[in-house]
């Protein structure tokens, strides 16, 4: 993509992956590179951020004896995701009008 990913749009990705299921940060990773090109590296301070925010929580279980952190989706988490979900509907429907000629997201 052609586009530069900004760290909101990075925190809704994250809080959208994450409001279906917990998971570890190598699965979240691969899951946000299926729509973006994200490394680690990027990710992380993202997760760190999300949890200091009260918007993820984290667990460790283990696995072939290591232990995997989990990240969780708090409420606050969901209510974030939410309001991101809701404002995004409306910025894309408006690059949509722009970029694609008045068409509306229906038609798109």
């Amino acid at each position: 993509m052609g586009f530069q990913v900004g760290s909101t749009l990075l925190d809704a990705c994250v809080l959208a992956v994450l409001s279906r299921g917990d998971t570890y940060g190598y699965i979240l990773t691969q899951t946000m590179r299926d729509a973006m090109d994200i490394s680690e590296s990027t990710l992380y301070p993202v997760l760190r951020r999300l949890q200091k925010d009260g918007y993820l929580t984290t667990y460790d279980q283990p696995f072939q004896g290591r232990n995997r952190r989990y990240y969780a989706i708090t409420a606050e988490g969901r209510a974030k995701y939410e309001s991101y979900k809701n404002d995004w509907i409306e910025y894309k429907t408006q690059v949509d009008k722009l970029l694609c000629g008045g068409v509306d997201n229906e038609q798109v």
